[in-house]
């Protein structure tokens, strides 16, 4: 039996549309329930028709996202204010647009040392968030983007066994193949962690990436993700596979 679920969409449009659906149903369930709701953004290039997909249906369904604390699956060390500040991305294209308090927000400070960073983002989200048995904080949801050579959040192939078998909720990347060079992520065992995993994968040039992954050759970060955890839904606009 798979382990994985594929939403297949027609375009990027309609898997940002579909996408941002799923997650207001999810936010308006925990609203229904009376609970918490946490949740990390990504950022990659169909987080901004995502994130503006969210906005136009949340307005008109009124979703309210009082229950809902916003943490980051990855974020460069960068200062918030940065274009390549997953922060900013999402301050500007969803937090701001609903109106979200900052008291809901807990931003890495891509603007200090990547370890620093990383070490208070850890802090802050084991405050928050409960956690399982292996001391990981469960997230209601993970979201992903996928990169043509596989990487999850700052999760990059040909990382040494010791990085990715860490148990650290949010690591230090000072090497990373793509810039900036200096990012914090969030490490497999946290992501593995989650309630939900949702992949956004969107254009032709993340076929084979994807394609890989899910056939569970190579090593790539997506990959990994896929066997660590019991289930995985992947929003997709790429139909050969």
């Amino acid at each position: 039996m798979k382990n994985f679920e594929l939403v297949p969409c027609a375009n990027a449009g309609e898997l940002a549309r579909a996408a941002a659906s799923a997650w207001l149903d999810e936010i308006e369930a925990a609203n229904r329930a009376v609970k918490p709701y946490f949740a990390a953004l990504s950022g990659g290039r169909i987080a901004p028709a995502f994130f503006a997909s969210t906005v136009g249906q949340a307005r008109a369904r009124a979703v309210r996202f009082d229950r809902v604390q916003f943490f980051w699956a990855d974020e460069r060390c960068v200062p918030p204010g940065d274009a390549e500040s997953n922060f900013r991305l999402a301050r500007e294209l969803l937090l701001a647009p609903l109106g979200i308090p900052e008291s809901q927000i807990h931003r890495v400070r891509g603007e200090a040392p990547p370890e620093i960073a990383a070490a208070g983002a850890e802090a802050e989200i084991r405050r928050i968030v409960p956690l399982n048995d292996a001391r990981q904080p469960a997230l209601d949801l993970v979201l992903l983007g996928l990169g043509e050579d596989g990487h999850v959040a700052s999760l990059f192939p040909g990382e040494p066994e010791e990085g990715m078998s860490s148990q650290a909720v949010y690591r230090a990347i000072t090497n990373s193949p793509k810039p900036p060079p200096d990012r914090v992520t969030l490490g497999y065992a946290a992501i593995a962690a989650a309630q939900r995993a949702w992949v956004l994968v969107s254009g032709a040039g993340k076929e084979k990436a994807l394609r890989d992954s899910l056939a569970g050759s190579g090593k790539m970060p997506f990959a990994r993700v896929l066997k660590l955890r019991n289930r995985t839904t992947i929003f997709t606009d790429i139909t050969r596979l």
